[in-house]
């Protein structure tokens, strides 16, 4: 009990049988599966950003972003207010061989904020972190 107490989410008492280990894993893994899929929504002002269906809306209406501009909002919006570094980002959106093209993410976050920010508007929900990364603004 006493392990429940301390945060854990389940336990098994020895002597125990594999099977039943096996399947309180995988009800742990649904739990976690069933509350990701929820989280899969993010809405930043009157931006939303689906991440499973791909799709990205601002007030309402659909906006097109590429491939890569995408995969760099939703890698962004994945940990939304925390900073993603350069290399975490090239490496999840453009894959390990691209880990110092920093060039990428500016053409990729300028395409993002031409299409999201209103026109000729500070830097409202992507924030440059000059040497480390991009952040999702909340």
């Amino acid at each position: 009990m006493a392990a429940l107490d301390l945060g854990a989410d389940d336990y098994v008492t020895k002597p125990f049988d594999t099977e039943e280990v096996l399947a309180r894993v995988r009800t742990a893994l649904r739990h976690r599966l069933a509350a990701e899929a929820e989280s899969q929504l993010v809405e930043v002002g009157d931006i939303a950003i689906d991440l499973t269906s791909r799709l990205v809306r601002k007030g309402g209406e659909e906006v097109h972003l590429t491939p890569k501009e995408f995969g760099f909002l939703a890698e962004l919006a994945k940990h939304p207010g925390r900073v993603i570094t350069h290399a975490q980002l090239l490496r999840n959106v453009w894959g390990p061989g691209h880990e110092h093209d920093v060039e990428y993410l500016r053409v990729a976050a300028r395409g993002v904020r031409r299409k999201l920010e209103p026109d000729g508007a500070p830097a409202s929900l992507i924030r440059n972190e000059p040497g480390v990364g991009y952040r999702l603004m909340q």
